[in-house]
């Protein structure tokens, strides 16, 4: 073996995960599962609330990331000593706080800044 080809194969050693043919199949397969599933749930209205029909599509769409981030991005807490996962949960964090943030100040604008309708002051064309 050439010291070139020995120390090239060094440069993969750091911890990251290299994805098998295997698990890229695993991973498509529970994609095509996951992406069919609400298709099916929201053009049969197998729920007769739209809400539980949308809180359903919303969690499949995170157990999606879920996957997308194990099979395809190979994100673990072993690839780079641990500072992918780090990486990943400072982001949701934020994500959330930014997310939380904007529908409190959303939800107090409506709130404060919309005129109270006095429902007898409108007239009725009736």
């Amino acid at each position: 073996m050439s010291a070139h080809s020995h120390a090239h194969d060094d440069h993969h050693d750091g911890g990251a995960s290299h994805g098998t043919y295997k698990s890229y199949v695993i991973g498509f397969i529970l994609s095509v599962i996951l992406t069919a599933i609400p298709f099916w749930l929201v053009m049969d209205g197998v729920l007769d609330s739209k809400v539980a029909t949308a809180l359903w599509v919303m969690g499949l769409g995170v157990i999606q990331i879920i996957v997308h981030m194990v099979y395809f991005l190979h994100m673990n807490t072993k690839s780079e000593g641990g500072w992918n996962f780090l990486a990943l949960i400072f982001t949701l964090v934020i994500v959330a706080i930014a997310i939380a943030g904007s529908l409190w100040v959303m939800y107090h604008l409506n709130t404060n800044m919309m005129p109270q309708m006095d429902h007898d002051m409108i007239p009725s064309f009736g």
